[in-house]
């Protein structure tokens, strides 16, 4: 079964159109459901939804966030039995007839994930701006993720059963960069398909400003980082203060050995300061990978336990 989900806040004026475009056979598939999530929409969108036919419904009372909505989603999908998941957005911005090509490299056991790759260059809604920081975003999460993601904030993208029950999702304000570097991370495949966009019907409520979405896509690789791998992290911060420690001492033994070390004990103090932060930033390291690898048992026995109960609920 293919599941396919539409996180909704608001999006009355354009689900219709959302709906209307998204196929009811896919190759592979011998169903295909349509699932919405109503972040705590207050226009209608779960009666519309009701109205054009959709298949299963998840309301949130109140907005809780776009992340949080497609997690809710996922639980939902794996409950009514979903092999892969397909996740799109309310206002039509990716073309559905692309849905195979998501489905396809999962179908054949290349992937875990696949996100498709818009043609950044190619919209015309996009600043030059945007164009540039949705690619060096883009690296950014590669070079984390170590994987080969083209279009790292893209919405639409295809998830196996075997993915959608290893990923959680930390943060509250968005999944897509989130999920990728947790998967990639993760032993997980993930890769990525060129695909289609449709015209903008309304502007990105997500990117309100282009400042604050960098701030906030930059803390949240940062702290994904910190989750998956916390020793190579804060190595890295503790190198800079060992560095510094270092050419402060060897300062000092400089002067000390042309017997000037009297005038220069500033150094001795500085460099004591900077290997201590160095040590305190290498011994946090090492106790958080001690937490990751306590955090990773958790996620298996949290893996197994969600197969358990998607399975009971098969039965029943």
């Amino acid at each position: 079964m293919l599941v396919i989900q539409i996180p909704c806040l608001n999006e009355a004026a354009t689900l219709k159109i959302a709906i209307d475009a998204l196929p009811r056979q896919v190759p592979g598939f011998d169903e295909v459901k349509i699932l919405i999530i109503d972040d705590g929409s207050t226009d209608g969108t779960s009666e519309l939804a009701l109205r054009l036919g959709v298949d299963h419904i998840v309301r949130h009372p109140v907005n809780r966030g776009l992340a949080t909505a497609f997690m809710s989603g996922l639980e939902a999908a794996l409950c009514l039995g979903a092999d892969v998941i397909v996740n799109t957005d309310a206002d039509n911005q990716y073309c559905a007839d692309d849905i195979p090509l998501l489905t396809q490299p999962i179908l054949e056991h290349r992937a875990d994930m696949v996100i498709g790759a818009r043609p950044i260059d190619e919209t015309e809604h996009f600043s030059l701006i945007k164009k540039k920081l949705q690619r060096i975003g883009s690296w950014a999460v590669r070079m984390a993720s170590q994987t080969d993601v083209h279009d790292a904030p893209s919405g639409f993208r295809a998830i196996s059963r075997e993915a959608a029950i290893r990923i959680n999702v930390f943060g509250g304000y968005t999944y897509t960069l989130e999920t990728i570097i947790q998967a990639g991370l993760s032993g997980l495949v993930v890769a990525s398909v060129p695909i289609r966009t449709n015209a903008d019907l309304r502007p990105s409520r997500l990117v309100k400003s282009i400042a604050s979405y960098v701030v906030r896509s930059l803390v949240t690789i940062a702290r994904v980082l910190m989750i998956y791998r916390p020793l190579l992290v804060f190595s890295l911060l503790g190198a800079v203060p060992l560095l510094l420690g270092l050419v402060g001492g060897l300062r000092f033994a400089w002067f000390y050995a042309i017997g000037e070390g009297g005038g220069h004990v500033q150094s001795v103090v500085f460099s004591a300061f900077c290997l201590t932060l160095a040590a305190i930033m290498f011994t946090i390291g090492l106790i958080s990978d001690l937490i990751a690898t306590n955090r990773k048992l958790s996620e298996r026995i949290l893996r197994h336990v969600r197969q358990v109960e998607h399975r009971l609920e098969q039965l029943e």
